[in-house]
């Protein structure tokens, strides 16, 4: 049985889910002991707004039921045509259909109510001509400029080309920052005019709005906001005249010009740095100069701070390490052992800082591009509290970075779909509590009788604000089965569970949206009836659940060992869904549906999430963003890696992610998700260098080196954040990132056994087959 598990190769193909909802568990034990005993908690991925050919858009505002449940008429609920009266799924009130629905009969029904709708769009007309107006995206970007003559040179390449993709009526606003930050002010265009903040010291919002001439106190009193400034007033609606905001935030048609200008004149920091010392880099203040300024300008609109940092923070709130070169920047180890003195410090101001952009609504992209860390572990929580992407890259050069940063603003196939201004709300049935969210979302604290207890990322609420979202994001819900006296009476029960997702957002055209997804699930009495548990697990959701959840667990819990907590719960798992004889490992065998789950697991305790150790605490923060924000076949890609193999005498084939699928005469094409690698074997790696593929005799073999590069170009052009590409050779050093993912079946231990031209690693770590029998001991124990 070992050698089956350990055999398997790549999963089936995910469940087709019209709704964009996939659970660990597609069937629900009843009560709460018997969740528990299942082991992986019950919790659903839900992707919002996911882009669906056959999603129906209906023109009207949606039919609530009454409060408190206020859940929307949906294709489970009960209808009575006669006496037009519908009775919720979910709370199982009677509500009185409204007069416009009068025509409808079992013969002619809303859009609504189709059985196949599920998951239906709702674009009601606007109340007026001011909520007609559509808002123009807005995009401020705010640049490092602390750095060597090289990358300044290819950041102004990347941004000229960023606004040259700019929609004309897209606002934009130009920041920059080394030493001290500068804030341009576009709307003067007869020369540059510069707004300069001190770097070394936190300023408050209304201190910026004061120095820049937009504090409401100043222009409430109708005093010049700054000397020689016009007097300004405050319109009725209390913004501020938009002749202030066209001071700093500009149409990209008119300001075109004078921005592609300013990137000509930009020079690199020219503030000393003495030698032993790194620059003087004050990214936290620049951040909270571009909040206070679209704080002012653009509350509760679609807007963008596009963040690109060169370096570490070194001055001022959000400091991560000191400008003094013997300091060096913070490890994983520091962490644990609470030595890294200015983290805590910049977590807090980071989380004031996240806590203001998502009352604003408005969005903190990252990109980072350093060989050494920048700081995303610090700035994680607001970038992912806004709904940001983040982009980590070695230079401003790197393909990973530039044609992550094109992405944002191309239209068409290639668009991200971004869109603002994002809440989710979850509605349930009665017996179901929210235990919290995990993902790119900030919790609303909207307290209501379905919010659990024990609390899981984001919790204690109903609904969630999303400042930004696009087609992939993906959120993690988890749930707590808690059934109340009443209904565990016999006569009661009803059979299925329901549990609805709103999703409210501006879209990338800027309309406001409303996305509203029921899905139902059935009930199951669990003490007797573990096969219907079992024909509705699903394990590659449950894969990347766990990962998600340990994750979570390795950040706010200290000495919480992650591996350990792995295998007891693996163990505990198939000795409760494995048929085996008490104390007989051979006779151990699992269900189908569970049948890659062993492996899922192995790899998951050998790779970045869990090993720590070998990365940088940025990049782990980095992974954790995107495995917590991506859908569940790219997390799952991101756990375990799949292989490619290529051959002469045999067509492209998936093949065992194991050290033995390498050979002499093949090429594996390798997707880790951050990388792509094509892998040639020795013998091709020798043929390509004395040019065999450039002889007219040999065109099968070119065609066999061209084929790896096309597939990787096609994963490629629909990842984002771009993958970067590593192209190796057997025995060459960068051949680590694909040695580092594969199963260590061959050793420097076993080097007898090993096929000629196949290869060894080097390592201890126990290979699949080991840990599957180690495995089947310990569940069979009685």
């Amino acid at each position: 049985m070992a050698a089956d598990l350990a055999g398997v190769g790549v999963g089936a193909a995910a469940p087709v889910d019209p709704d964009g909802v996939r659970m660990t568990w597609n069937a629900w034990p009843r009560s709460k002991v018997e969740a528990s005993k299942c082991v992986i908690p019950v919790a659903a991925s839900i992707a919002p707004i996911r882009a669906s050919p056959s999603l129906l858009v209906l023109p009207y505002a949606p039919l609530r039921c009454k409060p408190p449940c206020a859940a929307v008429l949906n294709p489970f609920a009960r209808v009575d045509f006669a006496a037009k009266i519908w009775i919720c799924p979910l709370c199982f009130s009677r509500n009185q259909f409204p007069p416009h629905y009068a025509a409808m009969s079992e013969t002619n029904v809303p859009g609504e109510l189709y059985p196949q709708c599920t998951t239906v769009e709702y674009a009601p007309p606007p109340l007026d001509a001011a909520a007609a107006a559509v808002p123009p995206p807005v995009f401020l970007f705010v640049l490092d400029t602390c750095l060597i003559e090289e990358e300044m040179g290819f950041v102004k390449s990347a941004m000229r080309r960023a606004i040259g993709l700019l929609p004309d009526h897209a606002l934009v606003g130009f920041v920059t920052f080394g030493t001290q930050v500068h804030l341009y002010e576009l709307g003067f265009s007869d020369l540059s005019k510069i707004y300069v903040f001190r770097g070394t010291k936190e300023i408050s919002k209304e201190q910026i709005l004061d120095q820049l001439g937009l504090s409401a106190a100043g222009l409430r009193a109708g005093t010049a906001g700054a000397p020689g400034y016009p007097k300004a007033r405050l319109e009725a609606n209390g913004l501020l005249p938009s002749g202030s905001v066209n001071r700093f935030l500009l149409p990209a048609s008119d300001c075109e010009y004078t921005l592609n200008a300013l990137l000509d004149e930009l020079q690199t920091d020219q503030w000393p740095v003495e030698a032993g010392n790194r620059a003087l880099r004050c990214t936290g203040v620049a951040f909270s100069v571009a909040a206070g300024l679209l704080g002012a300008c653009m509350p509760g609109t679609g807007a963008r701070i596009i963040a690109l940092v060169g370096g570490p923070c070194t001055e001022g709130p959000g400091m991560i390490v000191s400008k003094d070169l013997s300091e060096p920047v913070r490890s994983h180890k520091d962490l644990d052992k609470d030595a890294a003195s200015h983290f805590h410090k910049a977590i807090k101001f980071y989380d004031s800082l996240a806590k203001q952009l998502v009352n604003q609504g408005h969005v903190l992209d990252l990109f980072a591009s350093a060989l050494d860390q920048v700081g995303v572990a610090e700035m994680k929580v607001v970038v992912e509290r806004t709904g940001g992407l983040v982009v980590l890259a070695e230079s401003f050069g790197h393909s990973v970075f530039k044609d992550s940063f094109k992405r944002i603003f191309e239209d068409g196939e290639q668009s991200l779909g971004l869109s603002f201004n994002g809440t989710l709300e979850i509605n349930c049935s009665k017996d179901i509590k929210i235990q919290g969210v995990v993902g790119p979302c900030a919790s609303l604290e909207k307290k209501g009788a379905v919010c659990a207890d024990t609390v899981i990322g984001q919790g204690n609420t109903t609904s969630w604000r999303m400042c930004g979202l696009d087609r992939s994001t993906c959120l993690t819900a988890f749930f707590d089965i808690s059934p109340s006296e009443r209904s565990s009476q016999p006569g009661t029960t009803n059979p299925q569970l329901y549990i609805q997702f709103l999703t409210n957002y501006q879209n990338p055209e800027g309309q406001m949206r409303l996305r509203v997804t029921t899905v139902t699930r059935r009930w199951v009495d669990g003490s007797a009836n573990t096969e219907e548990l079992v024909e509705g697990f699903d394990q590659e959701t449950a894969a990347v659940v766990l990962a998600r959840y340990i994750s979570l667990k390795m950040e706010m819990e200290e000495e919480f060992d992650a591996t350990r907590w792995l295998d007891r719960s693996l163990i505990r798992l198939c000795s409760r869904f494995g048929d085996y004889r008490k104390d007989d490992p051979a006779s151990f065998t699992l269900h189908p549906n569970f049948s890659i789950f062993p492996q899922f697991m192995f790899n998951l305790r050998r790779s970045q999430f869990v090993q720590v150790f070998n990365n940088s605490p940025d990049e782990t923060a980095y992974f954790r963003m995107l495995l917590n924000r991506e859908s569940i076949t790219n997390s799952v890609v991101m756990i375990q890696p799949s292989l490619l193999s290529y051959s002469f005498n045999s067509p492209p084939a998936p093949a065992l992610l194991d050290v033995a699928s390498i050979l002499v005469d093949r090429i594996l094409l390798l997707d880790a998700y951050f990388s792509v690698v094509i892998f040639h074997g020795m013998t091709i790696a020798q043929w390509r260098n004395m040019g065999y593929q450039n002889q007219p005799e040999h065109q099968a073999f070119a065609q066999l080196l061209q084929a790896p590069q096309d597939d990787a170009q096609m994963i490629i052009r629909d990842r984002f954040p771009v993958p970067r590409l590593v192209i190796c050779d057997q025995h060459g050093s960068q051949a680590r990132f694909l040695l580092a993912k594969l199963n260590p079946s061959a050793t420097y231990n076993s080097v007898h056994e090993v096929a000629p031209g196949s290869d060894v690693i080097f390592t201890d770590d126990v290979s699949l087959q080991v840990f599957c029998e180690h495995l089947q001991r310990l569940a069979v124990q009685s």
